[in-house]
């Protein structure tokens, strides 16, 4: 007897029936399905438990991958939910994104440092409008990820850097080697709009960035 598959008959029933809703709805139609072939099979050549033992695992596995799917969905918008009320506690405070504006203030001056991998040695060079380095910060051993930094405005020379913008280069290695380093400006959140490609920040100057552009948080 040719035994009823979720593939194969349920789906011809299914396409007639104009379309199954759900996994229950495909369940309650193979088990209808199922006890006709079982009232009606032949006699002499009866359908064995392992088929019908095979045919139950299958709509089993269709109910268990719907409701797995409707978990997710369930995880999903609660990350979803938690990422939006993060992001309304941002606006007014500063986030490091990739680039390399630096901004001197008061005698202050925040960056960042992204690494690719752990790093022996990490450095940081600020340059002027000529691109002359007039200070060179050495930040020591660190872990792959992103930190910041503070420049006290203190010149290589023992002076003080005039307040404006500045801009950096870094570089860091491990055992002699390069390790990828990527330089983080410092960007104030103006506002969060929830677009259709996801969240956005509005970091004025730094222009509109994903959620997703955010290294850190100051």
């Amino acid at each position: 007897m040719t035994p009823i598959t979720a593939t194969g008959s349920m789906t011809t029933s299914t396409a007639k029936a104009g379309g199954l809703t759900s996994a229950a709805d495909q369940e309650d139609r193979f088990m209808k399905l199922l006890v006709a072939q079982m009232k009606n099979q032949d006699p002499l050549n009866p359908m064995d438990n392992a088929q019908m033992t095979s045919q139950i695992a299958q709509i089993n596995t269709v109910g268990g991958l719907e409701k797995l799917n409707t978990t997710v969905e369930s995880l999903l918008a609660a990350f979803n939910g938690a990422q939006v009320q993060s992001a309304l506690q941002l606006p007014g405070r500063s986030v490091l994104v990739e680039g390399s504006a630096l901004s001197l203030a008061a005698g202050q001056a925040t960056g960042g440092v992204q690494l690719a991998a752990a790093a022996d040695t990490v450095s940081v060079d600020i340059l002027d409008a000529a691109g002359q380095v007039v200070q060179q910060i050495a930040l020591g051993a660190s872990g792959a990820g992103a930190r910041s930094f503070r420049w006290d405005g203190r010149t290589a020379d023992g002076g003080t850097a005039p307040e404006g913008s500045y801009r950096i280069r870094v570089s860091a290695s491990a055992g002699g080697q390069p390790v990828q380093a990527t330089a983080l400006t410092t960007q104030q959140v103006r506002a969060v709009s929830n677009a259709s490609d996801g969240l956005r920040l509005d970091l004025g100057a730094g222009g509109s960035q994903p959620w997703s552009a955010i290294r850190s948080f100051l």
